[in-house]
This record gives C-alpha cells, structure tokens and sequence, in this order.
C-alpha cells in the first residue's frame, strides 16, 4: 500500500481510485492528509501512525469533504482537523456522511470506529495563513473549483505541495462547483509552485512527483485541458481517451466538465 517514502514523507495509496493519504513526520508532529479508503487500508495506515507517534501531536488535513476523502476521519479522533472555512460550514455535512454510509452498504463493509462529518480545530480563511510548528512551516490556500471547499497545503521547508484532487497524472480535472474557480485556481498553482520552489506534489488521486519539470507540465496540461472546454469536438474526447488509461470509467466527468464551462457563458 506504501506508494512513495523518503525519510520525512510516506504516501500512501488505496486500490480505489489510486487514491493518496500522505503521512510527514517532524519533531515534533505527525502530519496526516485525508487518511482513506477500505477498512484494511485504513488499519495499515492506523497502525503506521500508531507506530510512529510516540509523544509527537497528531494533525490531519482534510484536502476537501468529498466523501472518499473524511471517510476514515474517525479512525483518529484524538487529532487536531484542519480544513478550510467552507470545508466546516458545508451546508451538506449528513449528505457528505450518508454518501459514505450508502458506499459500506453497498459493498457490505463494516468499520470499527464511528463514520462522523470531522469537526474542525484550525479554519483556514485565508490564502497564506500559516501554521507554525517546532520545525516545520505550512502555508495554505484556499483551492475552490473541484469543490467549494478544497484547500492546499505547502510544506515550506520540504517543498512539498499537498494538492488534493488537483494535478493527477490519472485524471483530467474534475470541475464539481465552478469553472471560473477551477481556472483561478490552476492560475494560483502555478504561483504557488514558483513562490515556494516546489519540489515535491502530491495529489489525491495518482503517483507523486519528486520532479518539478513534471509538475509544472501537470500545472500546464490542467489549463490547457481547462482551456480546451470553451470549443470541446470529438477530437478532444479521443486525445483523453489516449492519455488517460481509465478514461472509460470518468468519460462522464469529462462530459459533466464541458457543461459547467458552459454554464459561465
């Protein structure tokens, strides 16, 4: 299940969705980002925590409330949750809770810790707020477009970008609440990963890159495909379908896509 590990970093990845919890130790804190999917993911993953915590605080990052993403949320209930403002006030909290509960059903899956909407200890309000700790710094960004609520995360020191469901080598982007949004916040990709001299991205679905040639190409790809939606033919469908080995199984987010684009005209 361990994706990618240096000696401050573990990435981990479930067998749905190529879908990422990433793990950073400092001296002082465990750091945890959108811990998830199956129950036997999630163990190997508490386990890992429980291993390595020792005295240090733990944090987790919710990187949005997509259902996949706070699904494990209360396997670690002794955590300190930072998430963004719209990421607490979501209006749709039991919906988000309900999407999980109707996904165990489904498969008949059974958890042993309580499936519960995170609470939030830090709100995130702003672009640039910051959290410092003994010997690290994170800087985040408000990241709207995929949702209302996505939220990025900069480890300074380490040059890592923490995206959320942004800059995938697995999938197109997936535009569930503004296009305009998605579009800025590519636009405040691209600042960050020059700000900050980004090294390292991880995104919430797909593999990590320790490359920043491969980043900015991602940074490039997402607003060209972005792009490409003011005037989407045939052609564009079958360029993604040769790029992208599941595209049949997220053709319909494409679709879905080319809609919201229209909806801003």
């Amino acid at each position: 299940m361990i994706l990618y590990q240096n000696e401050n970093m573990t990435v981990f990845q479930s067998v749905l969705y190529k879908t990422t919890t990433t793990l950073i130790e400092t001296t002082d804190a465990v750091i945890l980002i959108d811990p998830n999917w199956l129950p036997n993911e999630v163990g190997e993953i508490k386990s890992y925590v429980e291993r390595v915590l020792s005295n240090r605080k733990l944090y987790l990052i919710f990187t949005h409330s997509d259902f996949d993403h706070i699904i494990a949320a209360g396997a670690f209930p002794n955590a300190f949750v930072i998430a963004s403002k719209a990421f607490a006030n979501n209006p749709n909290k039991e919906q988000a809770v309900q999407q999980i509960e109707k996904f165990d059903a489904q498969y008949y899956i059974s958890r042993n810790y309580p499936i519960d909407y995170p609470a939030v200890d830090l709100v995130i309000e702003e672009d640039g707020q910051k959290l410092e700790l003994a010997s690290l710094t994170l800087v985040f960004y408000l990241a709207p477009g995929h949702t209302e609520d996505g939220l990025f995360t900069v480890v300074e020191q380490q040059r890592i970008l923490l995206a959320g469901d942004y800059l995938s080598d697995v999938e197109f982007p997936f535009i569930d609440s503004s296009y305009d949004d998605y579009v800025a916040t590519m636009e405040k990709a691209e600042v960050i990963f020059h700000k900050h001299a980004i090294h390292t991205l991880v995104p919430g679905h797909g593999t990590v890159t320790a490359k920043p040639t491969e980043i900015a190409e991602r940074i490039k790809e997402s607003k060209v495909y972005l792009q490409s939606l003011a005037n989407p033919d045939a052609e564009l469908e079958l360029q993604l379908q040769n790029k992208y080995e599941f595209f049949d199984g997220i053709k319909d987010a494409h679709r879905q896509n080319v809609e919201m684009a229209k909806m801003r005209e």
